[in-house]
Parts: C-alpha cells; sequence; structure tokens
C-alpha cells in the first residue's frame, strides 16, 4: 500500500556514534508515524557524497553532526519544508540562505538544558558550602577544621551571568531554596527577570557580591573574554565560579593568574577553550580547578529527550500547530 500524498518525506541526518541514544526506539517509532522515510539515515559526509537523496525531501532530521544548511545543500532540496535539529545551538548549521527560504527550524535546546541546569544547581549548591576549597584544605592539612565558615544556603547570593534557557531554568531550581539570586544579561527585561525570580545588576556588582557566579552567556564577539583578571579577582573570599557554557567566555590567562594568586577561589569548568585544554595548560595542575570533560550537557540516556522533543514537534508541524521550540530568525544571532 502506498503511502498517503500527506505523509511528508522525511531524512535523518547525523554522525552514527550518538544517533542510537538522540532517536531511541521510542522516538524513531513515533517519527515513523507520522512521515515517509527516503532511506536510513545517513551522515554528513554521506549526505555530501550524495547529496541528490535530498530531492523531495520535506523534513530534514537531524542532531549531533548536521550537515551545514548553505545554499549549495539547499540547491538539491527544494522541497523542504522544516528543519528539526536535535541539538541545542543551530549557529553553526544555518547560513544566509537558510534564513532566506523562510523555512522554520527547531532546535531542542530546551531538552539539553535539563542536564545543564541540574548540572549547574549541584555545583551551586556544593558551592555555597564551598565543598570544593574545604575538601581542599582538609586534605593538605590532613585534619578536620574545628569551625568551617562558608556562607551555606540561606540568604547568601547566587550570581547568573545570561538569562537564556539554561540560565532561567536555573533561576527556577533555585526558587526553592533560600537564596538570593541575581543575575546579569543585557537582553533581560525587568518583566523577564521577574518571571525568573532574579533581580538584574550590572556584571561588576554580580561578582564582587556573590558568593557562587555561574555561566550562561551565549558566545558572541562582545562576549568572548568576558571574565576576566578584574571580575575574577573582584570574587568575594571561596567564591566559585562555574562555566557550563561556553569555554572562551573566560580569559583563560587571566583566570590562570588570579587562580594562582587566590587559593581560596574554586573554579568549576565544564568548558574551556580550546576543548580540551592544550595538554601543558595550567587547568590541569591548579588545585582549585575542577575540570570536567563538557559532561553538563545531555550524555548518554539524557540525550533521548532531545529526539523525543523533536517527535513532539514533528507532530505538531504536520497537525499544522503552532512550533513550539521553533527559531525566531530575529534572534538567532544572538543564541549560544
Amino acid at each position: 500500500m502506498s503511502e498517503p500524498a500527506t505523509v511528508p518525506t522525511a531524512l535523518l541526518v547525523m554522525e552514527e556514534e550518538r544517533r542510537a541514544d538522540v532517536y531511541p526506539p521510542e522516538a524513531l517509532a513515533g517519527i515513523g508515524r507520522l512521515v515517509h522515510w527516503q532511506g536510513p539515515p545517513r551522515t554528513r559526509e554521506q549526505l555530501a557524497a550524495d547529496p541528490s537523496v535530498l530531492d523531495g525531501v520535506e523534513i530534514l532530521l537531524t542532531g549531533w553532526g548536521a550537515p551545514v544548511l548553505d545554499a549549495g545543500l539547499l540547491g538539491h532540496a527544494p522541497a523542504l519544508r522544516a528543519v528539526l535539529v536535535a541539538a541545542g545551538s543551530v549557529r553553526h548549521l544555518t547560513t544566509p540562505a537558510f534564513w532566506e527560504r523562510g523555512i522554520p527550524i527547531v532546535s531542542a535546546a530546551a531538552a539539553n538544558a535539563v542536564p545543564v541546569a541540574e548540572f549547574t544547581l549541584a555545583h551551586v549548591l556544593l558551592g555555597l558550602k564551598q565543598v570544593h576549597r574545604v575538601a581542599r584544605d582538609t586534605a593538605s592539612s590532613r585534619a578536620f577544621p574545628r569551625d568551617v565558615a562558608v556562607p551555606g544556603a540561606y540568604r547568601s547570593r547566587v550570581g547568573l551571568l545570561g538569562l537564556g534557557h539554561i540560565g532561567r531554568l536555573v533561576a527556577a531550581h533555585l526558587a526553592r531554596f533560600d537564596v538570593d539570586v541575581l543575575a546579569t544579561d543585557p537582553l533581560a527585561t525587568p518583566e523577564s527577570a521577574r518571571r525568573a525570580g532574579v533581580r538584574l545588576v550590572g556584571v561588576e556588582e554580580l561578582f564582587a557580591t556573590c558568593h557562587v557566579v555561574s555561566l550562561h552567556a551565549p558566545l558572541l564577539p562582545e562576549t568572548r573574554g568576558t571574565v576576566g583578571e578584574r571580575l575574577l579577582g573582584s570574587l568575594g573570599p571561596g567564591a566559585t565560579l562555574i562555566n557550563t557554557a561556553r569555554g572562551a567566555l573566560v580569559d583563560e590567562a587571566a583566570a590562570v593568574r588570579v587562580l594562582r594568586d587566590r587559593p581560596d577561589l574554586t573554579a568549576v569548568l565544564d568548558v574551556t577553550h580550546p576543548e580540551p585544554p592544550d595538554h601543558d595548560s595550567p587547568l590541569f595542575d591548579l588545585p582549585n580547578v575542577v575540570l570536567t570533560p563538557h559532561i553538563g550537557g545531555a550524555v548518554g540516556a539524557e540525550r533521548n529527550r532531545l529526539g523525543l522533543l523533536v517527535r513532539d514537534e514533528l507532530d505538531r508541524f504536520v497537525r499544522g500547530l503552532p512550533l513550539q521550540h521553533a527559531i525566531d530568525p530575529g534572534h538567532a544571532a544572538s543564541l549560544a
């Protein structure tokens, strides 16, 4: 029996390594009920070798290892009606030629934000107890201090640099605790900050007065190297810096200088620039740096959420309902 004429034709293009996590059987089964597959999944490299497979494709499903949506690729996809990306950022694959086509593009950034916010919350609470510093001091002295002075999670201050998907979700998590949440975001309005449960302040106040500062800003030309020697040096005694956003937000050389001079500070760096750091980077040796290999985002089964979000968005698209996670072209340049 042939497929109904109204069933759109779809193609899945992404790297093989993470495909099974991102598109688990549950997601693929749901998608398969909504579309006619244009053959088996392909990698970006396989698509580049035979772009003619895009002829007739109306829905492009992708994720990590997505193809760049440039004029060359789009020329092979005259029927393309929507792109659904089971990953966070779409900046690396969208081009002016794509935006000119007026094709909607969905990002699963909201699903990827969930584990990042959970990871951040864990380190915020550890930072308020200054667990990393106290553990270092305890190990070096081989003795338990008689009285540990830490801010704790009562009327202490947590600062968020950025109020995008993840920043707002972190703020929502922190609303359950007796802490004062401050934020810096040039695009946030007093009303959006009020809805997020945060108080807007300048970046200088954020760093100088918060016990923990967590970075959630996008990497743009104007944000590169934002966190330098002046801001880091203004952190209060025992403060913790958390970066789960982009490594290049932090001036690494400046951070190394401050962290060497301020052993009381702790930097939790889940992202670096470059990533991983150079083999001889001082970040590996500084005792007050906690380095993790970009595990804050979705890993393993956590990636299932991304494919399930895409499945649900595809269902809305096929039924002609408004998409909940489509990228606004006017705001695309300011996203992570």
